[in-house]
């Protein structure tokens, strides 16, 4: 149901709900990616890449603003997705 039609709260609810277990999903997708991405590069220094963090969180950013997203709650969720996303990529790395 599109939240312009949502009566009630539990209609709001049901909806975040359902939104939040595709966040969850498509996050799945993204950690399959850092563990490609360990087993790809040839050493665990090259896990961290702060240009490319700078460019994700700047990407999200604008894409906020496209979307009508507060911008700096975008830069945010990404600095702990990125973040998290390096932690895990340098959990696979080791594991090799």
């Amino acid at each position: 149901m599109e939240p312009e039609a949502c009566t009630t709260m539990s209609e709001v609810r049901t909806g975040i709900d359902a939104l939040d277990r595709q966040i969850v999903a498509l996050i799945g997708e993204r950690m399959r990616d850092m563990v490609a991405a360990a087993r790809i590069k040839p050493h665990r220094a090259d896990v961290r890449d702060e240009t490319r963090k700078r460019e994700g969180i700047a990407n999200a950013r604008r894409a906020s603003v496209e979307q009508g997203v507060p911008p700096d709650l975008a830069a945010a969720v990404w600095e702990v997705l990125v973040e998290g996303s390096i932690a895990y990529e340098l959990e696979q790395f080791d594991r090799r």
